[in-house]
């Protein structure tokens, strides 16, 4: 198993403190009604996000038990690809490498297929009323609140908010902010096995390794999204708090038809991710080509920039610029070093591109040994981890919109604030994680 602490020193977590006040101070800057700002609420979460790092990484059978869920995911993936198996036979085989498009991607129909035939049985909206109840409870946030932030841990940007689509018309601005901002700080869980695949490859050490911090990462960003969401748009107006009932949509009538509809629910994500990936990498190597081949070659950039950076970046590229854009704030919140210019270029590839490019690039850094550390592996798995980027705006101004569409101008004017909120809750959780390993 990988190590997952190293030496922990007063630095370390000196660094993490000044990390998580920056990051509060940055929201806090940005927010709408400072006055208004519930400072217990937002204790009461950081509180909440600390414990739940400690607990993953040091309380033995907290450990486990997000372990045990990485398991879960793990043995889902393997059903899947007994599938692959039979529609592409020797081609599905690992001797030659991990490839991506046939040995990650379809892990997206798959599960897909589950979460519909879960929601068809009733057990997500069961789970989830469970942790809505948890969240009221803790944070005094609305039951529509509630309801669709713990929804983000398995739903969608999209598909979460259709559990409070009857709400929606009646929520008051703070309310719809948190909404889009659980949206952009978590990842649905339809995707969870295909970035377990994507970062592991076949070592299955890695998996579980990776399995747990992207579920761990994706736990945290629930009560950071709420603290970070109700510093930026403090709750202001009355709310109106109804009973919560589940919201089913459209049900459907057997088990098969639910299979059906997650199937084809997952065959056109697959579809958008890879032609997206696509499209999004051949972007970054023809800006590549202008900046390294041209621009960096003919004025020398390229040998000063590899000399400067001991090889770790071949000359001027789209993902050095990102990185030295970023890389002071990097060492804010507690990256080592060497790797500052590493982490920050894949947070700005993530903010400007998406997840998924970053994630790609993440993968291709980590396999070809440039990471100095392994707590800039781990940190990066959870700055990485949320929709928060630029292309997911027009997605949550189209998804909610449709649902409430009173609210779409309302939505529209908070796009690049969830963005930015959004993309705070992954880089806080981050810095927490990375306080505590040392």
């Amino acid at each position: 198993m990988m190590n997952e602490t190293g030496d922990f020193s007063f630095d370390t977590v000196l660094r993490g403190i000044l990390g998580v006040a920056i990051l509060i101070a940055i929201a806090y800057l940005l927010s709408k009604d400072r006055k208004y700002i519930d400072w217990k609420l937002v204790g009461g979460g950081l509180i909440l996000q600390l414990f739940l790092a400690l607990a993953v990484i040091y309380v033995p059978f907290v450990g486990t038990f997000f372990e045990l869920l990485g398991k879960v995911f793990i043995r889902l993936m393997d059903f899947t690809q007994v599938g692959i198996n039979f529609l592409l036979g020797p081609y599905a085989q690992k001797t030659n490498g991990f490839v991506f498009l046939i040995h990650s991607l379809p892990v997206v129909i798959f599960f897909s297929a589950l979460v519909s035939l879960f929601y068809h049985w009733g057990i997500i909206q069961r789970v989830v009323q469970a942790l809505s109840w948890l969240l009221r409870r803790i944070f005094n946030i609305s039951g529509a609140e509630g309801l669709v932030a713990s929804g983000n841990l398995f739903l969608g940007m999209t598909e979460a908010p259709v559990l409070i689509k009857n709400y929606l018309p009646s929520m008051n601005r703070s309310e719809i902010f948190l909404v889009m901002v659980t949206g952009m700080a978590t990842i649905a869980g339809t995707l969870m096995g295909t970035y377990i695949g994507l970062l592991s490859g076949t070592d299955p050490v890695q998996r579980l390794f990776f399995a747990k911090h992207l579920i761990s990462a994706t736990m945290m960003a629930v009560p950071g999204a709420i603290v970070i969401s109700k510093i930026f748009y403090p709750q202001t107006e009355k709310v109106i708090d109804q009973e919560m009932n589940k919201e089913t949509g459209e049900k459907k009538s057997t088990a098969l038809d639910a299979i059906a509809e997650g199937t084809g629910t997952g065959v056109r994500l697959m579809i958008n991710i890879a032609a997206m990936l696509l499209v999004f990498i051949a972007l970054v190597a023809m800006a590549n080509y202008i900046l390294n081949n041209l621009i960096g070659h003919y004025s020398g950039l390229n040998e000063w920039i590899s000399q400067m950076t001991d090889g770790k970046s071949k000359g001027l590229t789209f993902q050095f610029i990102l990185g030295i854009l970023t890389a002071p704030f990097m060492w804010l919140i507690g990256i080592p070093s060497d790797d500052m210019l590493l982490v920050g270029s894949l947070l700005g590839q993530k903010t400007i591109l998406n997840e998924f490019v970053a994630y790609v690039q993440f993968e291709e850094w980590k396999d070809a040994g440039l990471f100095f550390s392994q707590k800039s592996i781990i940190m990066s798995t959870y700055i990485l981890c949320g929709f928060a980027n630029i292309s997911s705006i027009g997605i949550l101004i189209g998804g909610i919109g449709v649902l409430a569409p009173a609210k779409k101008s309302l939505i529209t004017r908070m796009g690049i604030d969830s963005m930015i909120a959004g993309g705070m809750v992954s880089v806080l959780s981050a810095t927490m994680v990375g306080m505590i390993i040392g």
